[in-house]
């Protein structure tokens, strides 16, 4: 089971959890790769943190750059062997 976090988007009011896939750090910055269910079939979203180092929360902002999804999936796609990510 994969852990849940709760994740509050930009401009929003209510919060939407996520399940935690896969985490890694390139850069000095962390990326998560979440899912909204559990499900073999669920859509991934690869989340970045934007908080400065020493905060205690983490902000996490959709990916949304191409050229920087394409880079961080292929890192999970390695990490994650036998799973088939698709952008």
């Amino acid at each position: 089971m994969n852990k849940k976090i709760e994740f509050c988007p930009v401009g929003e009011d209510k919060t939407v959890g996520f399940f935690v896939v896969e985490e890694t750090r390139i850069g000095g910055v962390s990326y998560l790769l979440v899912t909204e269910t559990e499900d073999e079939e669920a859509d991934a979203y690869i989340l970045k943190d934007l908080s400065k180092d020493g905060e205690a929360e983490a902000c996490y902002t959709f990916v949304e750059d191409d050229g920087e999804l394409e880079a961080v999936s292929k890192i999970f796609a390695e990490l994650l062997e036998d799973v088939d990510i698709e952008l």
